[in-house]
């Protein structure tokens, strides 16, 4: 079968048409049916394809392999613009957490991630949030309107550091605060479970309801923090750590929104080859301060997740100019990227996620097994050596000829 079908192959069959009738989704509209829906919008993330007539040229162009993925249908440029109008995107989120919990499901392995010592030294579930913007046309999307000029949607994410898999996802215009996104997004942390945020979610009323839930949270303090510090914890400046207080907040509304004890790290830490001095916030009294350094420098993989979805799958060019075609791809754009780790779990794939997706979407109409494509294509295997021989020391016609 070809490569696209079984990337599609990963989405349980009785899935799309028990979520059609749960959120009343035409199983067909126009003779396009949500199965085709579902498989096209895959099909456009995995091609990175830049517009409607893109995709429908190349599905109509390949009509007789597509057919055999369950049966899906070429759109044509309009069927495709309607459905993603029309269509609700609550189903495509719905397919998007339930695939995700099937395939997880399928394989514990994939759930749990990869445990290195990092992971294993706190022994608890460690969650990142972050939000990014993604760019949108400002004068056909006024829906989404950012900046004077601009127009944009927002991520707001939590990633689970042990699997680098998302846990929980908002999207919203591009206008949507973090900090008022925040209390949702970390609404089912569980006690004794840690976060990780930067200062745009430093808002002490949050702070105190996670502390109040005995979550640990690490975060940076904002220039201007007004605090007294009563309790030194280091007696000297060591190679990393400069100093660790326990601290109170001093500004009268700060200091009602959050009155209990803070702890500050300030610590050396590496950025672009250099080091640079930063403080750190958290909850947790009893913790190394290189351990809280090190918790706010794992915050980096929410960024990297960031720049995977956006350097491979499509979210710089959207098919349709409505909120609910916007929703449709970036729901689209995430599942494509779970399937993809998934199947790079599977054939236990050793490269970046970026070289997984090239090397997919160059094949994805050739009729090859996945898995063996993937284990002899773009990992290093044993490396040859070669042994030199004797007469590799001498040109071609000079080798010496023996006496007698």
């Amino acid at each position: 079968m070809s490569v696209l079908r079984q990337i599609c192959n990963f989405l349980p069959i009785h899935l799309v048409p028990k979520l059609a009738r749960e959120f009343g989704v035409q199983v067909k509209a126009r003779t396009f049916s949500v199965w085709s829906h579902v498989v096209t919008m895959l099909f456009a993330q995995l091609t990175r394809a830049v517009g409607l007539n893109d995709v429908c040229d190349s599905l109509r162009l390949h009509s007789g392999p597509l057919s055999a993925v369950r049966g899906a249908t070429p759109p044509s440029r309009n069927n495709l613009s309607h459905a993603n109008r029309v269509r609700s995107a609550e189903f495509a989120e719905a397919l998007f957490w339930r695939t995700l919990e099937h395939l997880q499901a399928q394989s514990p392995s994939f759930a749990k991630g990869k445990r290195n010592r990092f992971t294993r030294r706190f022994n608890a579930t460690i969650h990142v949030v972050d939000a990014t913007t993604i760019g949108l046309i400002a004068n056909c999307m006024d829906w989404a309107k950012h900046r004077r000029r601009k127009a944009a949607a927002k991520c707001h994410l939590r990633l689970d550091l042990h699997n680098l898999l998302p846990r929980f996802l908002i999207i919203s215009a591009g206008a949507g605060n973090e900090v008022r996104e925040a209390a949702t997004v970390c609404a089912d942390v569980k006690a004794g479970e840690i976060v990780i945020f930067d200062r745009a979610y430093v808002d002490f009323k949050f702070l105190t309801g996670l502390t109040t839930r005995k979550v640990n949270w690490v975060t940076r303090t904002k220039a201007k923090l007004a605090y007294r510090v009563v309790k030194k914890r280091l007696a000297k400046p060591t190679w990393k750590i400069l100093r660790d207080d326990e601290i109170v907040l001093t500004s009268p509304a700060s200091k009602a929104a959050y009155p209990q004890r803070l702890r500050r790290v300030c610590a050396l830490v590496e950025v672009d080859g250099k080091e640079r001095e930063m403080e750190f916030l958290t909850n947790n009294l009893t913790w190394a301060p290189s351990s809280v350094a090190d918790l706010y420098r794992a915050r980096w993989q929410i960024e990297v997740f960031f720049k995977q979805i956006k350097q491979t799958l499509q979210l710089a060019d959207f098919l349709g100019n409505s909120e609910n075609a916007v929703r449709w791809q970036l729901w689209m754009a995430l599942l494509c990227y779970v399937l993809l780790r998934y199947q790079g779990h599977q054939s236990r794939w050793q490269g970046s996620f970026i070289r997984l997706w090239a090397v997919i979407r160059s094949a994805l109409w050739l009729k090859l097994d996945l898995s063996n494509l993937l284990d002899r294509y773009g990992t290093a295997g044993v490396p040859f050596r070669c042994r030199a021989q004797p007469e590799m020391l001498w040109l071609p016609g000079l080798q010496p000829h023996p006496v007698g």
